[in-house]
C-alpha cells in the first residue's frame, strides 16, 4: 500500500464512521459530488482536442457540536478529488478545497482556516456555467480562496446579513506581516426572490476590488448580474478592470435552459476580456443531472471554444 493510500483510508474510514457516533449533541454528514464532462477544446490553431473533465469533483465532512444551548462547534474539510486522471496536485488524487473551524451562535459566526473569502461566496448563485469552462472566474478577479483566514459571519436579520474576512500577511520577508494585511468583506439583503449584495477586497491577491451583485427569481426566470471594479493595491501596479456579468435560466418541467454573457475592460486593451456560455441541464433526480455546453472565451488576442457534456450527481 502507498502513502498516500496509507494516510486517506483511516481518514475516509473515520468520516464514513459519521452518522453512527453523530447522534445526541453532535451532527456530522458526509457530502460531495462527482462531475465528469467530454468536451471538444479548441483552445488555438491546432489544439483542437478532446478531454474529460473531473470539474471540481469533490468530498467533504461537515457538521457542528453543541458545547451548551445555543452554542456550537462548526467543521468542514472538503477536498476535491480527480475523477479523470486521479492526480489533482503532485501525485495526489486529492486537493485541499475548503476547510475550516469556528464557533457558533445568536451572535453570528466566528471561524477561521482555507476558505472562499466573503467576495467569492457573495456572487450566490449567479453563475450558471461554475466548475465548467465558462466558470465566472475566467472572467473576473475575486474569485478567491484564501489561506490564513480569520472571518466574521453575522446572523441574518430582517434579511441583513454581513462577513468580513482577515487575512494576515505571513509571507512577509522581515517575519513583519499583520493580521489584517488582506481584507474581504460582504453585505447581502435578500427578501422572497430578491438577493442583493456589496462585496469587496482590500489587498487581497494584490488587488483591490469592488463587488456588486443582484438575483432576482421571477417565476420560472432566474436573472443575474454582477458588476465589479478591480485594481492594483500598489501604485504602480498595472490592473486597471472594470466589468460586467449578466446570466439568466429558465426551468421548463425537467429542463432549465441557461446562458450567460460577460465582459472586462482594462486600461491596456490587450488584456480585455469576453465569456459567453449557453446550455441545458436535464434533471434526472433531485440530486443527478445530464447537461451540454458551449463556451466561447476571449482573452486579448487568444480565442477559445468549449463544447461538451457531462452528468452531474451529488450525495
Amino acid at each position: 500500500m502507498n502513502s498516500t493510500a496509507k494516510f486517506w483510508l483511516p481518514l475516509v474510514a473515520g468520516a464514513m464512521a459519521l452518522p453512527a457516533w453523530a447522534a445526541g449533541p453532535l451532527d456530522g454528514s458526509i457530502y460531495g459530488k462527482v462531475n465528469l464532462s467530454v468536451v471538444d477544446s479548441d483552445e488555438g490553431p491546432g489544439s483542437d482536442e478532446y478531454k474529460l473533465n473531473s470539474n471540481a469533483s469533490r468530498l467533504g465532512v461537515k457538521g457542528k457540536s453543541e458545547l451548551k444551548p445555543d452554542l456550537y462547534a462548526i467543521y468542514k474539510a472538503e477536498f476535491e478529488v480527480c475523477a479523470d486522471d486521479g492526480i489533482c496536485s503532485g501525485d495526489s488524487p486529492f486537493k485541499q478545497r475548503n476547510i475550516m473551524v469556528g464557533l457558533k451562535g445568536s451572535y453570528g459566526m466566528v471561524w477561521a482556516g482555507n476558505h472562499d473569502t466573503p467576495t467569492k461566496m457573495a456572487q450566490n448563485k449567479v453563475d450558471l456555467f461554475n466548475d465548467l469552462d465558462g466558470d465566472l472566474k475566467v472572467l473576473l478577479d475575486g474569485e478567491t480562496r484564501a489561506k490564513n483566514m480569520v472571518a466574521y459571519t453575522s446572523p441574518t436579520i430582517n434579511g441583513f446579513a454581513a462577513s468580513v474576512a482577515v487575512m494576515p500577511g505571513e509571507d512577509d520577508a522581515n517575519g513583519n506581516g499583520g493580521l489584517a494585511d488582506g481584507v474581504s468583506y460582504s453585505l447581502s439583503y435578500s427578501s422572497g426572490d430578491l438577493y442583493l449584495a456589496v462585496a469587496g477586497d482590500d489587498d487581497v491577491k494584490g488587488q483591490d476590488l469592488l463587488r456588486l451583485v443582484a438575483q432576482y427569481q421571477l417565476q420560472a426566470l432566474q436573472l443575474g448580474f454582477i458588476y465589479q471594479q478591480n485594481e492594483s493595491a500598489q501604485d504602480d501596479g498595472d490592473v486597471d478592470e472594470d466589468g460586467y456579468f449578466v446570466s439568466a435560466a429558465y426551468k421548463l418541467d425537467d429542463i432549465t435552459l441557461k446562458a450567460q454573457y460577460g465582459s472586462v475592460d482594462s486600461d491596456s486593451g490587450d488584456s480585455d476580456k469576453q465569456t459567453l456560455s449557453i446550455g441545458a441541464d436535464y434533471k434526472l433526480a433531485s440530486s443527478t443531472k445530464l447537461y451540454g455546453f458551449y463556451t466561447a472565451n476571449e482573452d486579448g488576442s487568444d480565442d477559445h471554444d468549449y463544447l461538451g457534456v457531462g452528468m452531474e450527481h451529488k450525495f
